[in-house]
């Protein structure tokens, strides 16, 4: 009863608000629930609330007051990540000072676990689908997923269709025997949630209205890939624009990961070959994505390209935008929403003998081939196949 007079002194609403979380009741049970406040302790002084509520203002970049005004509890309602955001902030505030202070800490473990992959190489597995994307969509936003990660770090990451596998990708509905207040809330709220290393698995609500574009639902490929790095051992950030941002936001044109992002992987795996950073935009991958969403032409076939029917070995982007999928000997071009005929890899890279496990631009290192090519505004492209191991 304290607590609730107290959150209830906090609130700062003019008039009523509807929804979900509306109340102080609720505002406390939210709180509770992503780790600003303790749930075993049966009541909170003063000073306590009003932390935890400029804790989370501070993360999700608001006004940072103490009080329960209507912003704040606007944000609690918004469609986010179910994992705690607890150590967020002074993870966070340990990754900012390694970038002014110097690399002799970029080696630490900035993570809520202290745990991460102790190799480079990660395996992971689709077990099951949603219901209104085909596998083969899913396939390729997973894929593209974790090459989000692996374009910007020292990481490698297979499918396996079959066994045992590092990190394991699940959709469920509501309570699914994953520990308490893990239970899926249905439409809006927590999208999705995982766990660090070394459990390796992202749940995914069956629920939600799951997409590849912006237009309707939830972003399959950018909730995934949110959730990959929760399972790499990444927190949630405070900067606006990072991907992992405790909230749901629609892809953007710019770059998908912000120096946030990169700085956290890197300070856990190291970074690309050579320091290959590669880049992919909301605004290169839009125009793909669109052509990924699923469309049913009137005999009730697909009128997806061919690369999205089965898996694709590869992504990259050129420097003019445009994105290189690659699937076995053979390659696709897809920019402005056009995307070109299958062409074999020999056609624009003759020297390359083999088919690719995966490419990047512009750098060369060791164990990889690196091959001139101008038709593309690439000055080098750099592959890795696979006789190069």
């Amino acid at each position: 009863m304290e607590m609730f007079v107290l959150l209830s002194a906090l609130l700062c609403i003019q008039t009523a608000v509807s929804s979900p979380i509306s109340t102080a009741a609720q505002a406390q049970g939210f709180l509770e629930r992503y780790g600003y406040l303790h749930k075993e302790n049966e009541s909170h002084s003063t000073a306590e609330v009003k932390s935890a509520i400029r804790e989370f203002q501070w993360l999700s970049q608001l006004p940072v007051t103490g009080g329960l005004d209507r912003v704040t509890l606007e944000k609690m309602r918004s469609p986010r990540c179910g994992v705690q955001d607890a150590g967020s902030h002074n993870a966070w505030g340990q990754r900012a000072s390694s970038i002014f202070i110097g690399q002799h800490l970029r080696k630490k473990r900035y993570t809520q676990t202290g745990e991460k992959w102790h190799k480079r190489h990660l395996t992971y597995r689709i077990m099951n689908w949603p219901r209104n994307l085909s596998p083969s969509q899913v396939n390729v936003a997973v894929k593209t997923a974790f090459q989000l990660w692996s374009n910007v770090s020292g990481l490698i990451f297979q499918e396996l269709q079959h066994g045992p596998a590092d990190i394991r990708l699940a959709f469920f509905e509501g309570e699914h025997n994953d520990g308490t207040g893990n239970a899926f809330d249905g439409p809006g709220g927590a999208l999705a949630h995982a766990f660090f290393p070394f459990r390796g698995e992202a749940h995914f609500d069956m629920s939600e209205r799951w997409t590849l574009s912006s237009l309707k639902g939830h972003n399959l490929f950018l909730v995934t890939a949110h959730e990959i790095g929760h399972t790499l051992g990444l927190v949630h950030s405070p900067v606006r624009h990072a991907l992992m941002s405790p909230y749901y936001k629609k892809m953007g044109s710019n770059s998908l990961l912000s120096w946030d992002d990169i700085t956290a992987v890197q300070q856990l795996y190291g970074k690309p070959a050579g320091d290959s950073v590669q880049h992919l935009t909301g605004r290169a991958l839009r125009w793909a994505m669109r052509d990924w969403q699923i469309s049913q032409d009137p005999k009730g076939g697909s009128l997806t390209p061919h690369y999205c029917h089965g898996f694709f070995d590869a992504v990259t982007m050129d420097v003019n935008g445009t994105v290189l999928v690659f699937q076995g000997h053979h390659f696709w071009t897809v920019s402005n929403g056009r995307v070109s005929d299958a062409l074999p890899l020999q056609m624009r890279w003759p020297q390359l003998s083999s088919a690719i496990e995966a490419a990047a631009s512009p750098h060369s290192t060791a164990n990889s081939t690196s091959l001139k090519d101008g038709g593309f505004g690439v000055t080098q492209a750099l592959f890795w196949t696979l006789d190069s191991q």
